[in-house]
């Protein structure tokens, strides 16, 4: 028997309140019970809940409403589930929308100090590959997955995020703490009291793991009775950081199945999230070319001490100023690096510069630029 929870998308989350969230909560009823080991397929929303449209213009990316990030599809009950078990959840099958959005917020993402106005690439998803004429001559493959899973924080939990993350708030970190503004549920004290769902936490969430794609298995501790899972943020394909903010966001169909590990969290002591990664994901590891640059902390003769963020803006920077040279606007060339780059450690001891290593596959390009075609020779 497969469980389905089917939501209409000519609406918004907010019209589907027993089947949508976009807040962390313990308190938000389940939309469907299952038994472990029971295959459960959910219709999810994208991640700006509809707003971002096929039109070209960014009059849409410009007046988006942040709030009703992200929609999340649940939660879902299984039953057996309790506090200190660990929830195993299997990705079987993601099935993509055939359209995709990738956009540049002003005010969010990796460069948005630099990036100031927004932009977008409407995707056309066909065949396993996404194309674009607002990104000429670039074919990027599929390996769909789920940006956002993760199970439902205690209220001590909760409380507990609450406080750190208002202290972070305090000494000038970027947070977004609770907000009602475009809660769902609207109801109080849920909207007021839920967690943002933009940072990943020991529930998971926002976790942007792309290597959730089918044939994962992710290990969620469970901090509530019946571990209330939801999920949302389809992503159709994406590199290591995700740079701009996005990947090529999407609504999908997601098939998962549900086991439980008695006592697992506990015994092992899991207090994060950990997974076992799909093998599909490790495909863009045998592209036949890539291109890679480095970053080592070092911008415009500013020097920062062993900081890995640093030396990854830096390879990001030296990536996008490629791309330039190669024929790409620098905006083109920021959601390229989010939907197809991979951000890379590569060393974390020469002090005081780490290294960062950017890698642009060359099999994404149906005509390779003539600069890249010759680095690769």
């Amino acid at each position: 028997m497969v469980v389905r929870i089917t939501i209409d998308r000519s609406k918004r989350c907010a019209d589907e309140e027993d089947i949508c969230h976009n807040r962390w909560h313990p308190d938000i009823k389940p939309a469907v019970e299952v038994e472990p080991g029971e295959i459960v397929e959910i219709e999810t929303r994208d991640a700006l809940d509809g707003q971002i449209t096929d039109k070209p213009g960014v009059e849409d990316v410009a007046n988006a409403r942040l709030g009703v990030v992200h929609p999340l599809t649940g939660p879902i009950y299984v039953k057996g589930a309790k506090p200190g078990d660990l929830l195993v959840v299997e990705v079987l099958d993601i099935k993509p929308d055939t359209f995709g959005f990738s956009v540049a917020i002003p005010g969010f993402g990796f460069l948005r100090d630099l990036f100031e106005k927004p932009f977008k690439v409407r995707w056309k998803i066909e065949g396993g590959y996404a194309t674009s004429e607002d990104l000429p001559k670039v074919r990027i493959p599929g390996d769909p997955f789920l940006g956002v899973m993760g199970v439902a924080p205690s209220r001590e939990l909760m409380e507990r995020i609450t406080k750190r993350e208002k202290e972070l708030l305090e000494k000038g970190g970027f947070v977004l703490p609770p907000d009602p503004t475009d809660a769902v549920p609207a109801r109080e004290p849920i909207a007021s009291e839920g967690l943002r769902t933009i940072p990943p936490r020991e529930n998971g969430g926002n976790l942007d793991v792309r290597h959730f794609s089918p044939g994962a298995k992710v290990y969620f501790p469970v901090f509530v009775e019946g571990a209330l899972f939801s999920a949302g943020d389809a992503h159709f394909a994406q590199g290591d950081g995700e740079v701009c903010g996005t990947a090529i966001e999407m609504s999908a169909t997601a098939t998962l199945r549900f086991y439980v590990i008695k006592e697992g969290a506990k015994k092992y002591n899991i207090r994060f999230p950990i997974y076992k990664p799909s093998d599909s994901s490790i495909r863009r590891f045998t592209y036949s070319k890539h291109v890679a640059v480095t970053g080592v902390g070092v911008i415009d003769d500013k020097n920062a001490s062993e900081d890995a963020t640093f030396s990854a803006r830096h390879a990001l920077l030296n990536l996008i100023d490629l791309l330039e040279k190669a024929g790409y606007t620098r905006e083109q060339a920021y959601i390229l690096a989010s939907v197809a780059a991979d951000l890379r450690l590569s060393q974390l001891v020469d002090v005081p510069n780490f290294t960062v290593s950017a890698f642009l596959p060359l099999d994404i390009f149906t005509e390779v630029p003539e600069l890249l075609k010759k680095l690769a020779e």
